[in-house]
């Protein structure tokens, strides 16, 4: 059969390869004892990034790079907040990161990942929605939310993701569901930076449990609200129970700003916080309780 050069599928399919094999020297395939693998990305000269929720914790990992180069990678730091992982290696490695790029609905989205053999592995869909800045449930503050309409494993979880163009636009990260999301670079460059450099994202910290909660109709004219965040519990030696606070308290202010979701918390305590005394509104048993806590840095373990 005669093949037409002019075909445009076939054009599209020969494109889609090439952007592949390019993108190889970005993938990294993780390996650690009876775990499988898993995927990161090659983000700097020794440097590799992957997430940080599907990375098995170990004191060093065996790393595949392109040109089934293998070396051994130990751990700088993680955070849960971003979920970023970093990860060094001895070696520059192929360092080629794209320039990035611009996530807009509907474009073509191109995930990677190891395939478990030394290869890569190739994804397709496309960029399914866009947002504007939020915060992880563990505090981290994402530049943009990318949602993306592609199959993504954990083997590929952490891998780059680029545009149509070739540009970058971050790392792939399973969110809860069957969400599949992009880690914005300006986000993995920050955390990458506070790793390497600390160990760690410090982020502040209250040692609370908190359950959004309806305030009961005769407490609502006091508290001056209709919902709030009660206290299931508190740790010992805490912040909030250095300042009082007590399991069965709604918190309903912080820093004067209505405490109605824990992600509002998570917004207000960020790495500046640290160190910083707040102010706390609580209601307790139908009575308004004025508190202040000193932010304390997160546990690492916390």
């Amino acid at each position: 059969m005669t093949r037409n050069s002019g075909d445009a599928l076939e054009a599209f399919s020969q494109a889609l390869a090439a952007r592949a094999a390019a993108a190889r020297v970005l993938v990294a395939e993780i390996r650690t004892a009876n775990r499988g693998f898993r995927s990161a990305t090659v983000w700097r000269p020794g440097i590799l990034v992957t997430s940080e929720q599907s990375l098995p914790k170990a004191e060093s990992y065996d790393v595949t790079l392109s040109d089934v180069v293998r070396v051994a990678a130990t751990p700088v730091g993680r955070d849960p907040g971003t979920n970023v992982a970093v990860l060094k290696f001895d070696g520059a490695g192929s360092y080629t990161l794209p320039g990035r790029g611009e996530a807009q609905v509907g474009a073509i989205a191109l995930a990677y990942g190891a395939d478990g053999r030394g290869g890569i592995a190739a994804h397709i869909g496309i960029v399914s929605a866009v947002g504007p800045e939020w915060r992880s449930r563990a505090g981290g503050k994402i530049d943009s939310r990318v949602n993306l309409d592609i199959a993504v494993t954990t083997h590929d979880d952490g891998g780059p993701v680029l545009d149509a163009s070739g540009a970058l636009l971050g790392i792939s990260t399973l969110g809860h569901g069957d969400t599949v999301l992009a880690i914005p670079p300006e986000t993995v460059e920050r955390s990458v930076d506070a790793l390497l450099a600390h160990g760690r994202v410090e982020r502040g910290w209250l040692g609370v449990a908190l359950q959004p909660v309806a305030i009961p109709d005769a407490w609502r004219e006091t508290a001056a609200a209709k919902s709030g965040l009660m206290v299931m519990s508190t740790v010992a030696d805490g912040p909030a129970a250095a300042a009082g606070l007590l399991a069965g308290d709604i918190l309903l202010s912080l820093d004067g700003a209505p405490a109605t979701h824990v992600r509002q918390l998570a917004e207000r305590l960020g790495s500046d916080s640290v160190g910083r005394t707040i102010e706390i509104g609580a209601l307790r048993s139908g009575t308004r309780v004025p508190l202040r806590a000193t932010v304390a840095a997160r546990p690492a373990d916390g």
